[in-house]
């Protein structure tokens, strides 16, 4: 299975010291049967004499199984550990367009029920692996004592075995149907938890949301997992049928046809019990392999990227550069049906430093994509990206993006103040800011982590633009952040606060609609139906006198 390959793959001298553990528990249990029947069954007369050495083979057998069983919980431990880092790690570096069309819902789902299943399977992985030591060395001994009874036995148990796969083959098939339920809820819970608000005004959207989507998803989760159960508890039940079943044929074969004498015939019973429960705690904890198997598929599915070595947090030189430019770029979203959706450009753009570029446009015009595209945070499908006119390499994307702070319209609210590769903030330059801000009185601070986080819109992304400039670099990207400032703030953020971020060497790029405001810009740019102008002379002057107006006029 997938788990045992990358275990033995990253943790190979580990798992092989937790495998010999194994094998001697395994071996002192087969020796505590051979002693039961050499020196408990066999001998004659008073068995008080070997009592303690029989009850040493047990303390030992007790300490080697226990310890073989702990080294095996704590290795998986560690490995799981390794791969939700691993998990983590690969979304952080993944690029945003991939992350986008796979959604928040599935890499929730990933990151909780996956790496969950994949540790209640390593918690369950001892009984499997000791299982089929136990099993595999009890055949041995087995076979030493009678060939014949060895034959018939392992003909019982692999008609066993085949029922009982052929029993977790259907819970493997439901199972891997659960997990898609589990998608399916997710996304419903996001649904419930995220539009609260609006539920709560329209309770006819709150009902058709729970008995329309939550509850057809709810129980076909549930069918699946009652399927996948009532599956499994017939592969236990089954097994455990059959292993009692075997001690009447050993008894009958023994005895009824003479194939070997009582003793071995009892010594077999001894061992078939001692297996039973073995052989049911490994066919019981085959579902939750097989659910750790569905994990690494869902997770494989997801096409995340590699993760890398580092953060490559290293900050640009301020200043050194002069233009940045977008050439003939293009880029297409996929639509529903797997074709071509909106597709925005071919773009060409030269961004100068120090310069404040506006950025105007109707809603799906295509200004957040164009945000995207030169802050790299997608890549261009077709054209190129230029720095000083050398076009950007594929290692050299990651150190591009370092040069951007941003504060998009769905930004996430962070708590802590980072400066120049991740240190801390300059104080002096956060205390400027928060008295341009108007947020001293606002904010509370332990350190610089910001303790009362549950703020207004507006003061939400007033606290997210300090963050951006506690940041310190050179390109500032702002997407309608003043939209939700009161009107004298507005005043403030445009004629003050705009001012003094290009006195700071910082080029900005605003989009806005905030056509009151329009003046303040070096150059005003508009995006309509994914193609990009820029606007001068006259046609600047218009559409700052009435931005609304150009709008509709564009629509029309």
């Amino acid at each position: 299975m997938e788990l045992l390959r990358v275990v033995f793959r990253h943790y190979r001298w580990p798992f092989l010291g937790v495998m010999l553990l194994s094998l001697a528990s395994a071996g002192l249990g087969i020796g505590a049967i051979a002693f039961i029947n050499r020196r408990l069954i066999d001998t004659v007369g008073d068995p008080t004499g070997v009592l303690p050495a029989f009850l040493g083979v047990v303390a030992a057998l007790l300490v080697v199984t226990l310890g073989s069983q702990l080294a095996l919980t704590t290795l998986g431990h560690h490995f799981v550990y390794g791969l939700r880092g691993r998990l983590v790690k690969q979304i952080l570096d993944t690029d945003i367009e991939r992350i986008e069309r796979l959604g928040s819902a599935e890499l929730l789902a990933s990151l909780s029920s996956d790496i969950r299943n994949v540790t209640i399977a390593f918690v369950r992985l001892p009984e499997l692996v000791q299982g089929v030591i136990l099993t595999l060395g009890s055949a041995l001994y087995l076979g030493w004592l009678s060939p014949g009874l060895l034959a018939v036995t392992a003909v019982w148990l692999a008609v066993t075995i085949a029922g009982g796969s052929w029993l977790v083959g259907r819970v493997y098939r439901h199972l891997a149907r659960v997990r898609e339920s589990e998608d399916r809820l997710y996304r419903d819970y996001e649904a419930i938890i995220h539009g609260r608000k609006e539920l709560a005004l329209n309770r006819g959207r709150a009902r058709r949301l729970f008995e329309e989507r939550y509850e057809t998803d709810a129980r076909e989760y549930r069918g699946q997992i009652i399927r996948a159960d009532t599956y499994h508890l017939s592969a236990v039940n089954w097994s455990n049928i059959m292993m009692l079943g075997a001690i009447g044929v050993v008894f009958f074969l023994a005895n009824g046809l003479g194939w070997a004498s009582t003793s071995v015939a009892a010594t077999y019973s001894l061992t078939l019990l001692f297996l039973r429960t073995p052989l049911i705690q490994a066919v019981g904890a085959l579902p939750t392999l097989i659910s750790a198997q569905v994990a690494f598929d869902k997770i494989a599915a997801l096409e995340l990227a590699e993760p890398q070595r580092d953060f490559a947090v290293a900050e640009a030189e301020p200043g050194d550069w002069q233009t940045l430019a977008l050439r003939d770029v293009s880029f297409a979203y996929t639509g529903a049906d797997g074709g071509e959706g909106f597709r925005v450009g071919p773009l060409d753009l030269t961004l100068r430093r120090g310069e404040m570029v506006f950025l105007i446009g109707g809603n799906g015009s295509g200004k957040s994509t164009l945000a995207k595209l030169l802050t790299g945070l997608y890549r261009p499908q077709q054209g190129e990206l230029l720095l000083d006119g050398e076009p950007l390499k594929e290692a050299g994307w990651s150190a591009y993006r370092q040069r951007f702070s941003a504060v998009f319209t769905d930004f996430h609210q962070f708590t802590d103040l980072v400066g120049p590769e991740g240190a801390q903030a300059d104080p002096a330059l956060v205390e400027a800011w928060l008295e341009e801000l108007a947020m001293r009185d606002k904010l509370a601070f332990d350190g610089q982590s910001v303790t009362n986080p549950e703020l207004s819109q507006g003061q939400r992304k007033r606290l997210a633009l300090l963050m951006a400039v506690a940041e310190e670099r050179d390109l500032l990207l702002l997407d309608e952040w003043a939209a939700d400032q009161d009107p004298q703030f507005r005043r403030v953020f445009y004629r003050d606060l705009l001012p003094r971020l290009q006195a700071m060497g910082k080029t900005v790029f605003a989009i806005s609609h905030d056509d009151h405001y329009f003046d303040r810009a070096d150059r005003l740019l508009e995006m309509h139906g994914g193609r990009l102008s820029e606007l001068t002379g006259e046609q600047r002057q218009r559409v700052s006198r009435d931005a609304v107006a150009r709008l509709d006029e564009a629509g029309s």
